[in-house]
């Protein structure tokens, strides 16, 4: 399968949003290449600089990539991933970066990007580990096997960490779960993994719902985690105690009603993916519909928050 890999050179100030634009265009994930961080990690002893493209060191300004299927779709979700990139540029009073595109191969791709996907403990116990990496496993650690696949979703986003970190404190074991944008599976599997009683893993992008498969099976969890293709919760009849979605701002707002008619009395709405910018028109729609809020994370400009039904 051939994908439209786009490549925006940024400011710092602007990476959050930069991959918002992305997410937005329909995006299910952004490679960040800042090269202090791959400087600071390798330091850090984290990654061996030999292992890394010398160009990702060496370049001068940091570079958000995302990948879109190529389609007849392709061409709108590209101007408006200008448009979003223009204006977040303009707020800050700085020029647009070089926008460059190339076509690359699905396989082509994972092979190039296995470098930068290295084991991550996310929350007090979980740890994401790629397929082709050795990991030596503690005791008491959950250890999910992960191929991003051009899906992505391998963690390493700091919306996916603070989600993770609330389904462990908020799932309790036999909670019925639901996972709307659930991109390559990884929430759904966590959700698994803490004693979910069933999951229903949806989402609109059938290269997802293929990739969240593929990664559940792999973990041996498909007789607890359903997949679907479809548009949020429309059409849904299944109740949950827990409904978590790492998606973005106004999604989170057209699918907050949806949730409040699917959660059963007392339930928690899980909600991150969140722009600090865009944090206060989220929690006002959510009070407004009938949620209270229980509490709030904040992580490199973005936000998460878990909200309950008011009893």
């Amino acid at each position: 399968m051939e994908w439209q890999e786009i490549t925006v050179a940024t400011v710092s100030e602007a990476v959050e949003a930069v991959a918002e634009c992305f997410y937005q265009a329909g995006s299910n994930g952004v490679v960040i290449e800042d090269p202090e961080q791959l400087k600071t990690k390798i330091r850090e002893g984290s990654w061996d600089a030999f292992e890394l493209p010398e160009e990702a060191l060496q370049q001068p300004s940091p570079v958000v990539k995302g990948y879109l299927p190529i389609n007849d779709r392709l061409p709108k979700k590209i101007e408006q991933l200008k448009l979003g990139i223009e204006e977040i540029m303009a707020r800050l009073g700085e020029k647009v970066g070089e926008i460059s595109l190339a076509i690359v191969q699905e396989e082509d791709w994972a092979n190039s990007w296995k470098v930068y996907f290295k084991p991550l403990k996310l929350g007090s116990r979980i740890v994401i580990k790629p397929t082709w990496e050795n990991y030596q496993v503690s005791e008491g650690e959950i250890v999910l096997e992960m191929d991003p696949g051009m899906a992505f979703g391998a963690g390493t986003h700091a919306t996916t960490a603070m989600s993770a970190l609330f389904l462990e404190k908020y799932l309790h074991p036999g909670f019925k779960v639901i996972d709307v944008g659930t991109g390559t599976g990884i929430l759904a599997m966590i959700a698994a993994f803490l004693g979910a009683k069933e999951v229903l893993a949806l989402d609109y992008d059938e290269v997802a719902v293929k990739v969240a498969r593929e990664n559940i099976q792999q973990n041996g969890l498909a007789h607890l985690i359903t997949v679907k293709e479809n548009n949020l919760l429309v059409g849904v009849e299944k109740r949950a105690e827990l409904i978590v979605a790492n998606i973005v701002a106004t999604t989170i707002m057209k699918l907050a009603l949806q949730a409040k008619e699917r959660l059963n009395q007392g339930g928690f709405f899980l909600v991150s993916g969140i722009i600090n910018e865009k944090r206060e028109i989220v929690f006002t729609a959510l009070q407004e519909i009938g949620f209270a809020i229980v509490e709030e994370k904040t992580q490199d400009d973005w936000v998460a928050q878990v909200w309950q039904l008011r009893v």
